[in-house]
């Protein structure tokens, strides 16, 4: 009678296992790794918005309103549109970076890199967000109202998209040391 061979798990004789590592311990290419995940999946909620606000956009310059337009208001439009055109294609850039370099040992640089650049892109996408509410509340509510309500906008960008990041990231070094 011959006997099933042990499991791929079972201990082999004379074989001590590999003591498992700590708890939340990373050798810094996994980092990386699960680093760029993290980040390619964040991009993908913020490309949903930048597709929402150009679509938006596209489709105000194939209305009829859009000829009453003030020549002040089509500028903004144009930048705007300008403006998520860029934010999609630099938040877009880490995924082409991820596809073109895959494999590539220098994986902990692309994750910096890519970092750099989204960050560029929320600046792109805020700027873009800001000024599409600036052309929809000068239409609707004229310039006095429009200009403040948009700078309070810009204001809560800049504050939850990059000061609240900076102040969280200050503090837990702190914590640290």
């Amino acid at each position: 009678m011959t006997s099933a061979p042990p499991p791929p798990d079972a201990p082999r004789p004379g074989h001590r296992p590999s003591p498992a590592p700590p708890p939340g311990w990373e050798n810094p290419e996994v980092r990386a790794d699960r680093r760029l995940v993290e980040m390619l999946q964040e991009l993908r909620v913020l490309q949903t918005g930048v597709q929402i606000v150009f679509a938006f956009l596209l489709g105000v310059a194939f209305t009829p309103r859009f000829t009453q337009l003030t020549d002040a208001q089509q500028d903004i439009y144009v930048v705007t549109l300008l403006l998520s055109v860029v934010a999609a294609a630099v938040l877009a850039t880490p995924v082409a970076l991820h596809r073109g370099l895959y494999h590539h040992p220098g994986k902990q640089r692309i994750v910096t890199v890519s970092v750099r650049i989204a960050q560029a892109g929320l600046l792109l996408l805020a700027s873009a967000l800001s000024g599409a509410v600036l052309l929809v509340l000068d239409v609707v509510l004229g310039t006095a109202l429009a200009v403040p309500i948009t700078c309070a906008i810009a204001l809560i960008f800049t504050v939850l998209w990059f000061v609240l990041p900076w102040a969280v990231r200050r503090s837990a070094t702190r914590d640290r040391d």
